[in-house]
């Protein structure tokens, strides 16, 4: 399997367990640098390599009146900021075919949404920037079907492509993670993210917030390292009652650290020839 290079990370082929961390968008720029500051202070204790993301705009909301997110430009500048200040890559998504190259010159990955993952000119679109490409599964894709998916990245001479899992629709109203599609989609020859965050959400539009399951995050984070995945993907803010977005499926930053130090240990059983 080719390792994806983000900066001087490498995410794949038996390298170490890599975490994919911060809030679910921007919401201050004062907010968004003291949470990076923190979740680097812990993955540097634990020598856990971090990128950082946060989402400048939030396209898919229930309604209208939900927060959305500072917008591109000025999600931007404060994505920068935390470049600058705290020498870490960062990664935001994208929602047209247009954001690409305007976030390409900023951050070193760029994610496409699950809802977003068929779209052609979207994947192309990102693709031709050249970036390392975050992948997420639908939760209407089955996991074999991704290879066809990241196909349309590759045809752009991109190779720099990472699948993520994020659950399965479940009835409704409930999503599932069926721990073999990490397998499955690691087969496929690319690294594999999981987005545990995602994965417990209960999606309903009767709420003014998504709903979710957080006390499932850690024993689904220590299955997801223990079936092989090469990074995890975890939503935080540090005052997760009042986040703007997705509050209840974000894990409050004071559990970030006992998180991590049990499945880093579980990452070094998996893989101890790495970590000699």
């Amino acid at each position: 399997m080719p390792q994806v290079k983000v900066g001087n990370i490498s995410i794949g082929d038996n390298a170490p367990l890599v975490l994919i961390s911060g809030p679910c968008v921007i919401e201050t720029e004062d907010l968004v640098l003291k949470t990076a500051e923190q979740i680097k202070k812990i993955t540097d204790k634990y020598k856990i390599p971090f990128i950082f993301k946060a989402s400048c705009i939030k396209a898919n909301r229930w309604r209208e009146t939900n927060y959305l997110g500072p917008g591109l430009e000025k999600g931007l500048e404060i994505l920068a900021k935390v470049k600058k200040n705290l020498g870490v890559p960062v990664l935001t998504d994208v929602h047209s075919a247009s954001d690409p190259p305007i976030v390409a010159e900023v951050v070193d990955v760029i994610q496409i949404p699950a809802f977003l993952c068929r779209q052609t000119d979207i994947a192309v679109a990102a693709g031709k920037t050249g970036k390392p490409i975050n992948l997420k599964k639908g939760q209407f894709i089955a996991p074999e079907d991704m290879g066809v998916l990241a196909g349309k990245i590759k045809s752009t001479g991109n190779n720099q492509i990472m699948l993520t899992e994020r659950g399965v629709v479940f009835g409704y109203s409930n999503l599932v993670v069926d721990m073999r599609s990490l397998v499955k989609m690691r087969e496929l020859g690319y690294p594999v993210v999981f987005d545990v965050s995602h994965s417990i959400q209960m999606p309903t539009a009767n709420t003014s917030v998504k709903r979710g399951e957080p006390e499932y995050i850690l024993p689904l984070a220590r299955a997801g390292v223990a079936c092989g995945c090469d990074a995890l993907f975890i939503e935080t803010h540090p005052d997760v009652k009042n986040a703007m977005s997705d509050r209840d499926s974000m894990l409050p930053l004071e559990n970030l650290e006992p998180l991590l130090k049990q499945v880093t240990q579980i990452d070094r059983l998996c893989k101890p020839f790495v970590y000699e």
